[in-house]
């Protein structure tokens, strides 16, 4: 019979134990995979904060003299509703979506830079009312806040056709921010070892 020394015996009874240690551990699930460290997480991941708004504008424009135009009301409504309602001299109506209306505050941006907001066409009540505000709160469209901000508050009144059109104007600007909801967002490259996994949380209010 092989004897064993004391001290021999005692280190093959702790290794023996911690064999068995580390087997319950895989068979629980508890065991950290190589890669998932926060310090590897914190080198490949990158998180950025998601606004979104429940509530959009509606927007009733008129023409009032050739090419002049005038915002009659605004309200708020669901934001897959948002709209611009415009009705011209001869009586047709135009409906024009968010990505319409859009289309004409980049073209008139574009191509009168210097000028934008000095008069009174259909491009102007959009940028400065109702609409503008709702776009400019969107991602990636803050260039549209530049030109807002370049309106004082009084020059910005003249665009509405009463000042019961503005002040309803404002009782909607405040609906939607009232509306506002954002996200922090943690994102990985799907290519990287981290990319299973990701994290948001979510918190709303103004």
């Amino acid at each position: 019979m092989t004897q064993l020394r004391k001290g021999s015996f005692i280190k093959k009874v702790r290794d023996i134990s911690m064999s068995s240690a580390l087997t319950l551990t895989l068979l629980s699930g508890a065991v950290l995979i190589p890669g998932c460290s926060s310090n590897e997480e914190d080198e490949s991941a990158y998180s950025y904060e998601e606004t979104t708004y429940s509530k959009g504008i509606r927007s009733h424009i008129k023409e009032v003299s050739p090419g002049e135009f005038k915002i009659m009301d605004e309200e708020s409504v669901s934001a897959d509703s948002s709209v611009a309602i415009v009705t011209y001299l001869d009586g047709h109506t135009d409906s024009l979506s968010t990505s319409a209306a859009k289309a004409l505050i980049d073209n008139e941006i574009r191509n009168n830079n210097a000028y934008v907001g000095h008069h009174s066409g259909l491009s102007s009540m959009l940028l400065y009312g109702g609409m503008g505000y709702l776009l400019g709160r969107n991602s990636g469209n803050g260039y549209i806040n530049n030109y807002r901000s370049q309106q004082d508050e009084q020059r910005s009144r003249g665009f509405y056709a009463s000042p019961g059109a503005y002040g309803r104007s404002q009782t909607a600007v405040r609906d939607i921010n009232a509306s506002r909801s954002t996200r922090i967002v943690t994102t990985r490259p799907a290519s990287g070892r981290n990319g299973f996994f990701g994290r948001s949380f979510g918190r709303s209010g103004g």
